[in-house]
């Protein structure tokens, strides 16, 4: 009996695009017979819905298969590299060169609960929790993510975030972000990379009254994007990674949906 899909499915189309990106089995052992689009059905339920993987519906793999994949594709970097080939081929599609030459740097507060693990306080935003400190290129597209406790300030989170992007980011040649990541910052990335931070001010006369500011309101947008996860609405997961992981899966998701609709 066909069983009735889930608004979070993936779709045919979608499934031909992720497919060959998902790591083959491990050698030795017994064959992999779990079916890895429903596992990825299951994923993208809890990611979507915000539900404990335990109350997964029992139509969908069994949650601590979904769970178990979810986890190894975190600890192996396979979110992260799904969403960078998705990336370049998107970017490519547009007409752009698969690297950015530019960025936008941010960071997003999240309220914790009670699971644990590392966690702060953020003052100026007044959440007690993590930040995601993220980089988008100009389209909005996700280009990685680091997850830390609120407290640490922007500035100082950057450097771990840039120390990261420098692996790759050889066509990289401005970053633009706010005033938080302004002095020394701008400094060492010039001597250590030949990066030009470049700071957004905000408009004079405005007031206190909203405002949308030159490039800062693409990673703005992003952020509003993987906003209607649920799953990313609070941190519920106890190590960072796991938090990373789903961020990932977000823009994996948008991604995928985007390159289907162009392609159809």
């Amino acid at each position: 009996m066909n069983k009735k899909r889930y608004p979070s499915d993936l779709t045919d189309a979608e499934w031909m695009v992720i497919a060959p990106l998902i790591p083959p089995a491990k050698p030795g052992g017994r064959p992999r017979t779990v079916n890895m689009r429903e596992v990825l059905n299951g994923i993208f339920y809890v990611l979507r819905t915000g539900c404990p993987w335990r109350y997964m519906p029992h139509d969908l793999p069994n949650w601590m298969t979904c769970y178990m994949y979810y986890r190894r594709f975190c600890r192996e970097g396979v979110w992260e590299r799904i969403n960078a080939i998705l990336r370049q081929e998107i970017r490519e599609k547009e007409g752009r060169h698969p690297d950015p030459s530019e960025v936008i740097i941010d960071s997003q507060s999240a309220k914790t609960t009670e699971q644990g693990g590392p966690r702060g306080y953020d003052a100026g935003k007044k959440v007690r929790g993590r930040k995601r400190h993220m980089v988008v290129d100009t389209l909005g597209l996700m280009v990685l993510v680091w997850v830390h406790a609120a407290h640490i300030q922007d500035r100082t989170g950057a450097r771990e975030v840039l120390q990261r992007l420098g692996a790759w980011g050889a066509r990289l040649r401005v970053i633009w972000a706010d005033g938080g990541y302004a002095g020394e910052l701008q400094e060492w990335a010039r001597k250590v990379y030949g990066w030009r931070i470049e700071i957004v001010k905000k408009i004079a006369g405005k007031g206190q009254g909203f405002c949308v500011l030159p490039h800062r309101w693409v990673v703005e947008r992003t952020f509003a994007w993987i906003n209607r996860n649920r799953r990313l609405a609070k941190d519920y997961e106890r190590l960072p990674l796991m938090s990373e992981g789903f961020v990932y899966a977000a823009m994996v998701r948008l991604m995928m949906r985007r390159l289907t609709c162009t392609n159809t």
